[in-house]
Order: C-alpha cells, then structure tokens, then sequence
C-alpha cells in the first residue's frame, strides 16, 4: 500500500518503468575526475525528477527504492558498479539522496497539479537541494568518519555541489517542461 491505497497493475508497470529509466541514466555520463572519488554528471536526476512528477512523492520514492535495492543486490546499475559495499562510497548519498527528490518534488507538484512550468520548475528545484543536501552529508561523513579519507567541507561543496549543480538545474528545467505531456501520455492528467 502507498498513499493509504492499494498499487495497481499501472502503478507497478510505472514504478519499474522509472526504475529501469533511473538505471538507463546512470549509463548516460560524463565523468568529473575530481579528488579524492571521481564525480559523475548523469541522467539519473532527470528520470527521478520525472518519476516523482508522474507517479507522485510516495510512488516516485518506491521507484528510486526499487532501483537501490537493484543496485545493492550486485546488479551493476549504478554509474560505478553496484553491490553492497557501494554503501561506504562517499558517493552512495547522492543516490540515497534520489529517494528524497523524487518524495519531495511529486509531493510539491501535486499540490498545484495544474500549477505551471514556474510551479513545477519550484518543485524540482527543490526536490534537487534535498537530492545534493543527502549527498553532500552523506560523502562528507563517510570519507572522514568511515573511510578515513579526511576531507573539508570546502572540497566537499565544490566538487559535489558547485561543479555539477547549474548542469543538474537545467535538467530540472527540462523535467519541468516536460511535465504536462508526460501526465497526458500516461493518462494522468
């Protein structure tokens, strides 16, 4: 159950849709040879900003669930590999951070479903800051309280946040403008 009701046959057609869509992204990259761990600029944020539009903050959020739980079990999905110990990558919190833009933004663009590109651009903007506020936490703990690979929090803001987030916000721009064809394609409107 998601939403207090029960998943139906579309929204777990929709919810592995968005899941496969999210690794397709993963594939489509351009790699940031940064220090101390390589960055990646992915399509990824795109179909989780597209996921949670479509299906709504609860049911976008399974869907980047489904996706981790695919990449954890060793199937080779993210933009690095996959398998269990992808949790002590400083970089794992950018996609546990997935979860939460995809809750945030189908949350925020169903509060005003016909509110607009302007609305919409408001939602994935911030369904983005919740995506880069889990990332850059989560590698900021992990390098120097797990791997003990000390690093600041100034290289930590340049090469998670600065580097990749002006690229990132012109994908939220394009999920934006995209959503209203898309919820007409697949009959949400």
């Amino acid at each position: 159950m998601v939403d207090g009701k029960k998943l139906t046959i579309k929204d777990m057609a929709l919810c592995g849709l968005f899941a496969a869509l999210i690794c397709v992204g993963a594939f489509i990259k351009i790699s940031i040879p940064v220090e101390p761990f390589p960055m990646h600029f992915t399509l990824q944020l795109f179909f989780v900003l597209l996921a949670g539009f479509i299906l709504g903050g609860r049911r976008g959020a399974l869907s980047v669930c489904i996706y981790l739980f695919v990449g954890l079990t060793g199937i080779p999905v993210f933009a690095a590999g996959g398998g269990p110990a992808y949790l002590i990558r400083p970089t794992f919190g950018f996609l546990l951070g997935f979860v939460f833009t995809a809750f945030v933004t189908g949350t925020l663009s169903l509060k005003r479903k016909n509110g607009g590109i302007a609305w919409n651009l408001f939602a994935a903007f911030w369904g983005m800051m919740a995506y880069y506020l889990c990332g850059v936490v989560y590698f900021y703990v992990i390098s120097n309280y797990v791997i003990s690979m000390p690093v600041t929090w100034a290289v930590v803001i340049v090469n998670c946040f600065l580097i990749t987030v002006a690229e990132d916000f012109i994908l939220c721009m394009l999920a934006a403008a995209l959503v209203k064809r898309l919820r007409r394609a697949v009959g949400i409107v």
